[in-house]
């Protein structure tokens, strides 16, 4: 099932934060994302409806198995594109905003010849995907 480009990328977030910290809340996404809380309140809800993720009675929230497997997906994209344009020469700042938009619209068969071709890489520091 194709999701939105918006609602991926929330998953992933929620994915870097899980790795991060035991528990997420909105509150964390808010912080990461540079969102309001309304937006992310109203992301969750549908992600929740959706059967994405879950969240406990306190507001926990944790993915469900089908938003962990594009939470991953998402974010394997994410680290492999920014360290292969940052390989090629590309400043930082440029890979990873770059890598946000690329890793929503190429294929699989794209990505997965270009992985081919190119390797394993490795994400330096995601402190600063957005």
């Amino acid at each position: 099932m194709k999701i939105q480009e918006s609602a991926e990328d929330y998953l992933e977030n929620i994915l870097i934060l899980s790795t991060a910290q035991q528990r997420v809340r909105s509150i964390d996404i808010v912080k990461k994302m540079k969102l309001s809380k309304p937006s992310v309140s109203v992301a969750m809800k549908k992600l929740r409806e959706n059967g994405y993720i879950n969240m406990d009675s306190e507001g926990y929230i944790e993915l469900a198995d089908e938003g962990r497997k594009i939470a991953e997906k998402i974010y394997e994209r994410h680290v492999f594109i920014s360290q292969w344009l940052e390989d090629l020469g590309v400043k930082k700042e440029v890979a990873m905003a770059d890598a946000c938009r690329i890793e929503h619209v190429l294929s699989d068969e794209s990505f997965d010849a270009i992985k081919k071709k190119y390797g394993q890489r490795k994400c330096k520091d995601c402190e600063g995907c957005e």
